[in-house]
């Protein structure tokens, strides 16, 4: 088959084809996303071969009553996919402009990154925009990534998931320390030395599967042969972790520098066990070929001169920093 010009293939694909495919992948059949367009089941039939002579490609095969995406369609659709969030950010940033210049930012961020990093960045930001609304979302490196890809939003503080750097660019900023921590009163709390058995006699609290530091504590179970905890409770919630902490027997691995705030005012303790596995480098994630906009210019910029500090509780602690 001879190989399609960018050229030919943006003169023979209209938006209206991207809408379909979108609406498809949403819906899982034809019939439900000629509706939502407005369209009759025939004429969108008729769309997508278009679309798929166009490109050369069969994007669907049946499957029962539904489509379902060949190994091609897959890889349109991921593209469609973050040409839509282009758009999305594209329509924010006229948004901004028509508003004044002012707008809103969206920007995603892992726990570890909020207290010290991200503040000071957007302090200084907040500087040079002052009527710059933003918006900050706290979850883990996956899940915001694929916000990132919707176009939700404009910028993630994170780790790189698995299959990211396909699609985005990732600017390293800083390395991070974990800590095992309980509440002050708690059985191992003040042990000069904790082993990896006297944890396992204790309930557990981890972040949802898929997240990295998840995957590192996975990879330490795995290291002294022990099934994860029954009765596990899984949550990226950092207020939720602390509120069950204080009121039970239960451990948690957060980074070092979160616990090292919360261990000052005695909220927590920071249990000397150290995690051999280590957590990669948290950096800037941006979707590729998505022009950022001046303010996620500025932040980028304003990121990459901060420096998170080493917390102070690390050599003590029990804490392990990633390379």
């Amino acid at each position: 088959m001879a190989l399609i010009q960018t050229s030919q293939l943006l003169n023979r694909m209209r938006m209206r084809q991207v809408a379909l495919l979108l609406a498809i992948g949403r819906h899982g059949t034809l019939r439900a996303a000629a509706a939502e367009l407005g369209m009759t089941q025939p004429a969108a039939t008729k769309m997508l071969q278009e679309l798929e002579h166009a490109l050369g490609h069969a994007l669907f095969e049946r499957a029962g009553r539904g489509l379902r995406l060949t190994e091609s369609g897959h890889c349109v659709m991921g593209y469609f996919q973050g040409l839509q969030g282009s758009l999305d950010a594209l329509t924010r940033e006229l948004d901004g402009i028509e508003q004044g210049g002012t707008g809103k930012l969206h920007i995603g961020s892992i726990m570890a990154a909020s207290p010290e990093l991200l503040s000071s960045a957007l302090l200084a930001l907040k500087q040079l925009h002052p009527n710059l609304a933003i918006e900050i979302t706290v979850d883990t490196s996956d899940r915001l990534t694929e916000s990132l890809r919707r176009g939700d939003l404009d910028l993630v503080i994170g780790r790189v998931p698995e299959g990211a750097l396909d699609d985005m660019d990732f600017r390293p900023v800083a390395d991070e320390a974990l800590s095992v921590v309980a509440h002050p009163d708690h059985p191992l709390a003040g042990r000069p030395k904790v082993a990896f058995a006297d944890l396992l006699n204790h309930p557990w609290i981890l972040q949802p599967r898929g997240s990295p530091m998840r995957e590192v504590l996975e990879q330490e179970f795995r290291r002294h042969k022990a099934p994860l905890p029954r009765g596990l409770i899984e949550t990226s919630s950092i207020l939720t972790t602390m509120n069950l902490l204080v009121r039970s027997d239960m451990i948690a691995v957060i980074p070092a520098e979160v616990a090292a705030r919360y261990e000052s005012h005695r909220l927590l303790a920071c249990i000397r066990y150290t995690v051999r596995q280590q957590l990669g480098v948290f950096g800037c994630l941006t979707a590729r070929g998505r022009p950022p906009s001046r303010p996620v210019s500025q932040l980028l910029s304003l990121l990459s001169t901060q420096h998170a500090p080493a917390p102070a509780a690390a050599a003590t602690s029990g804490t392990t920093r990633s390379r």
